[in-house]
C-alpha cells in the first residue's frame, strides 16, 4: 500500500471538503445514561505520560492507532507493559482496567513523528489485554466495512480538556476516501487518536469502520483523518494475538503519575497533526 504524502492529502480533503461544514455538537458523556451503549470505548493511557482512545472489539482486544504505541521523541515502540485500558472511563472511575499484554501493528506501518500524514491507512493497532472485561455494562464492538463518501458516522473520544469524560459526536460525514483512508469533518483533538468512528447498524448498534488517525487543518478548516478496516489486515492483526490471547493472565492496575498532551505547531497552511 502506497505512502500518502501530506501534499497529496492537502488536494484530495480541498476537493473533498469543498462546500462541507465542519460540524462539531460535542456532547460530553457525564452519566451513565450518557455512556450507554459506549461504555466499550476506553482510555488508553501509556508510558505515565500522555492517552489516546481505544475500543473493546471483543473482551481481550482493544483497537487503536499504530502510533500511540510509539514516543514521539525517540520514536521507539512503548513497552506492552506500561500501557493500560481503562473502559468506560469518566470522572475518575472506569468500569474495568486492563494492562496489556501484547501490541501488533499494521506490518506495512511506519512511525515517522507527531507530525505528518504518512502511513495513515496503515496506523492501526490491536491489544491483546492481560485478562477479558467480563462486565455486563461493556459490551465489544463489532467492525465493518468503510463507509461510502458522504455517509454520516459518529466519533466517542477522549481529548484535550476531556480526559476524565470521553465526548460523543453523532454525526458528521465522510468527506473523501483516499487510498485506504477516510478524510471526515468530524471533530478531533489530542487524545483522541485511536478514537472509534461509528457507523449505525440496522439494528441500531454502533460498528467501527475506522480508528482516527490524525487531524488536519487545511486553509482554516479542521478535518479528521481516519484508517480503514478494509482488506485482510484487521483479521491477520487479530490471528497474530491468538498465541498470546490463549496464555493471557490476572489483570493489573498500573499507577498512572502524569498525563501531558503535546501542543499543536504553529503556523500556517496544511497541517497534520497526530491528535
Amino acid at each position: 500500500m502506497r505512502v500518502l504524502t501530506s501534499a497529496i492529502l492537502a488536494a484530495l480533503i480541498l476537493a473533498g471538503a469543498a462546500g462541507a461544514e465542519n460540524q462539531s455538537g460535542l456532547k460530553s458523556l457525564v452519566t451513565a445514561q450518557d455512556s450507554k451503549g459506549y461504555e466499550a470505548v476506553g482510555r488508553l493511557d501509556i508510558g505515565n505520560t500522555s492517552f489516546c482512545t481505544g475500543a473493546l472489539i471483543e473482551p481481550d482486544v482493544v483497537l487503536t492507532a499504530a502510533h500511540c504505541l510509539f514516543d514521539p521523541e525517540t520514536k521507539a515502540r512503548i513497552g506492552d507493559r506500561e500501557i493500560a485500558f481503562r473502559a468506560g472511563w469518566r470522572n475518575g472511575r472506569a468500569a474495568a482496567t486492563r494492562t496489556v499484554r501484547k501490541s501488533v501493528i499494521h506490518p506495512k506501518y511506519r512511525y515517522t513523528g507527531p507530525h505528518g500524514a504518512e502511513y495513515v491507512a496503515e496506523d492501526v493497532a490491536l491489544l491483546a489485554l492481560s485478562a477479558p472485561i467480563q462486565n455486563n455494562s461493556v459490551t465489544p464492538f463489532e467492525t465493518e466495512q468503510r463507509p461510502r463518501k458522504g455517509a454520516e458516522v459518529g466519533v466517542v473520544s477522549y481529548g484535550k480538556d476531556r480526559a476524565n469524560r470521553p465526548a460523543l459526536q453523532e454525526v458528521c460525514h465522510i468527506l473523501g476516501r483516499p487510498a485506504g483512508t477516510l478524510v471526515m469533518s468530524c471533530d478531533v483533538d489530542f487524545g483522541s487518536s485511536g478514537a472509534p468512528v461509528f457507523v449505525m447498524g440496522e439494528d441500531g448498534a454502533p460498528r467501527i469502520v475506522s480508528v482516527v488517525s490524525a487531524k488536519a487543518e487545511v486553509r482554516g478548516r479542521q478535518v479528521a483523518l481516519g484508517t480503514g478496516l478494509d482488506g485482510g489486515a484487521l483479521l491477520a492483526l487479530r490471528d497474530a494475538l491468538e498465541p498470546v490471547r490463549a496464555t493471557a493472565g490476572e489483570p493489573g492496575t498500573p499507577r498512572i503519575r502524569r498525563l501531558t498532551i503535546d501542543s499543536p505547531p504553529s503556523g500556517g497552511g496544511a497541517k497534520f497533526i497526530r491528535p
